[in-house]
């Protein structure tokens, strides 16, 4: 199997006259990579192109050089976990499994089988006997993504499947990621969230408004925040002598103080976050918190559109 699994070429998706997806162009390989966006830019969309479940509009989509609409070749090398939750909520979470392995067209030994090895590559084997009804949130995300991977497709595809989950459970299931593509899958996740994209992958498909603004590797959407004044506010009683002596550093642009601290501007946030835990410590002094307002994802977009 060639090593470029997914292709798209001016790919455009309209929806009457709304445009779900506008002329994109991208390749998808093995390894984990991440589709980020809001709520609206497209991601939903781009999923389901790929995954047949929608035919582009203009353009050209490909898995492994086939046209993925209605085309079963293709659909045995995919898995899919949509957003949206549809399971059947009497069954347990053993017999949901085993019983889309057998509409896969598994005979009823072999979808046992292929059922107990998903259910255990996830996690789930001590509670899969459970009825989903009770499920919570993140168990509901493993038996999904056991779903998924019942045919051992080379190309997984997620819709958003860390909503919901608390940090624990996050974790976990960034690990299972991570083991899934260290085995030579292809890995598609769909996020609008940052910084749980930075603990999945450093590859990267940012859409806004259903265009592909940026792709590659995160760094690379770092450094074209990097480019604009990035913002740091710092909480500490000391705001006057911290001032001054950030004020000092070459790469720190200006500083404000604030009712509970003060706010800086820097070219070289890198730098910056390096140079302050030294320079506290040096001199002795006290800040209870800091954090920066433009490193979010909303930041990124607005700088990347000029908005």
């Amino acid at each position: 199997m060639s090593d470029l699994r997914i292709q798209l070429t001016e790919a455009s998706r309209w929806y009457g006259q709304v445009i779900g997806l506008n002329d994109v162009s991208c390749t998808v390989g093995p390894g984990v990579t991440a589709l980020l966006g809001m709520n609206g830019a497209g991601k939903s969309t781009m999923m389901r192109l790929i995954t047949g479940q929608l035919r582009p509009t203009t353009g050209d989509v490909r898995v492994y050089g086939h046209a993925p609409f209605a085309n079963p070749e293709v659909f045995r090398h995919l898995g899919y976990c949509p957003e949206i939750d549809n399971f059947y909520e009497h069954m347990t979470g053993r017999r949901f499994v085993y019983h889309l392995a057998r509409l896969n067209g598994f005979d009823h030994a072999k979808a046992r089988r292929r059922a107990d090895e998903v259910i255990e590559a996830v996690g789930m084997s001590d509670r899969c006997d459970r009825k989903i009804a009770g499920y919570s949130k993140g168990m509901r995300q493993r038996i999904k993504l056991a779903q998924a991977m019942l045919n051992d497709p080379d190309i997984i595809l997620l819709d958003e499947p860390l909503n919901g989950l608390d940090p624990v459970a996050r974790r976990e299931y960034i690990d299972l990621l991570h083991r899934l593509a260290e085995s030579g899958k292809t890995i598609l996740v769909s996020s609008h969230i940052l910084h749980e994209v930075e603990q999945m992958t450093r590859s990267i498909l940012l859409l806004h408004r259903g265009r592909l603004l940026a792709s590659g590797d995160l760094k690379v959407i770092r450094e074209l925040l990097d480019k604009y004044p990035h913002r740091v506010r710092i909480q500490t009683d000391q705001p006057r002598e911290i001032a001054q002596e950030l004020v000092a550093l070459p790469y720190v642009l200006s500083v404000q103080v604030t009712r509970d601290g003060l706010e800086l501007q820097t070219r070289e946030p890198s730098r910056f976050y390096d140079a302050l835990p030294v320079l506290v410590l040096e001199k002795g002094l006290h800040i209870r918190e800091f954090h920066s307002p433009d490193n979010n994802l909303e930041s990124i977009f607005r700088y990347l559109v000029n908005e």
